[in-house]
């Protein structure tokens, strides 16, 4: 964690004025009911070194209470925990999310690129045999209805955002969301409206088959799915992390979600801020 941008941060700051100032005026008013009742020992609590004691004690305790942690929230209703990790989304254990696109398309690299997070869970969780991967996820899908065909290289038949092929690779599930749309040329694009109605879908996909198992799931909406301008990283976690507990206040939906976060786009979070907005989740 990079401490030192989150001692740059305002709400840091903000945050261990209030906390020492608070504990200031409780050591003060400790220090006065026992004037109080013991007047005698009122010259003990006079001059500098006292005074410094109270100083030091409260500038402490507010660096205490306000060092950055990491960023995690457990919920007793519904029982469950939201924690956003940095790294890499294909060595988390347990369950993984992995975006695609409404025809889940899996040839590299003209239309998937091999860069891509559905690009590297290919190569890394499935050998780089899309073909197999190919067949997975058509045994996946073959109770989803589908919505239309379109002309195109690569696969032509759409599903529509929000339809999510499950697929077993050992010892976990890997839950394909498709959130953006493909046009003739294989570019993918998503809206905001889409990736909310996706989330719906795969939070229910994930209580129907996670077992309750903690499942992973990178930021969506950046990079080919062309949303980043308007849904950049600190609001896709808000966003994902939204869309969970409203799902997990109906039906639970898993023991623990993982937001994980590329590592240069995690050095930019306003860490404290995340924080903070998952601690407003709890139910008042």
């Amino acid at each position: 964690m990079n401490i030192f941008t989150d001692l740059k941060k305002w709400r840091f700051w903000k945050h261990f004025i209030l906390k020492t100032f608070a504990c200031g005026g409780v050591l003060s008013g400790i220090i006065q009911f026992l004037i109080i009742v013991s007047p005698t020992s009122a010259a003990s609590f006079q001059g500098l070194a006292p005074l410094g004691l109270v100083v030091l004690c409260s500038v402490l305790t507010g660096f205490l209470l306000s060092w950055p942690r990491p960023i995690e929230v457990e919920f007793n209703s519904p029982n469950t925990k939201i924690r956003i990790v940095k790294g890499d989304l294909l060595v988390q254990d347990k369950h993984l999310v992995i975006g695609v696109s409404d025809t889940f398309d899996t040839e590299p690299p003209k239309i998937i690129a091999t860069t891509s997070v559905q690009g590297q869970a290919q190569a890394k969780l499935f050998n780089g045999d899309f073909k197999h991967l190919d067949a997975l996820l058509d045994q996946a899908l073959v109770a989803a209805p589908k919505t239309g065909s379109i002309t195109k290289p690569g696969k032509t038949d759409k599903y529509g955002v929000g339809t999510v092929a499950v697929v077993r690779n050992d010892p976990r599930l890997v839950f394909f969301l498709a959130y953006t749309e493909m046009d003739t040329q294989n570019n993918a694009s998503a809206t905001v409206d889409g990736v909310w109605k996706s989330l719906a879908s795969l939070w229910h996909a994930v209580s129907v088959h996670g077992n309750g198992d903690a499942v992973s799931i990178p930021v969506i909406g950046g990079g080919l799915a062309r949303l980043s301008s308007v849904l950049p990283a600190q609001d896709s976690i808000r966003l994902i992390a939204l869309s969970f507990m409203f799902a997990s206040r109906q039906n639970r939906v898993c023991e623990e979600l993982r937001i994980v976060v590329h590592p240069k786009d995690y050095d930019k979070l306003d860490r404290m801020e995340l924080q903070s907005f998952l601690s407003s989740l709890r139910p008042s």
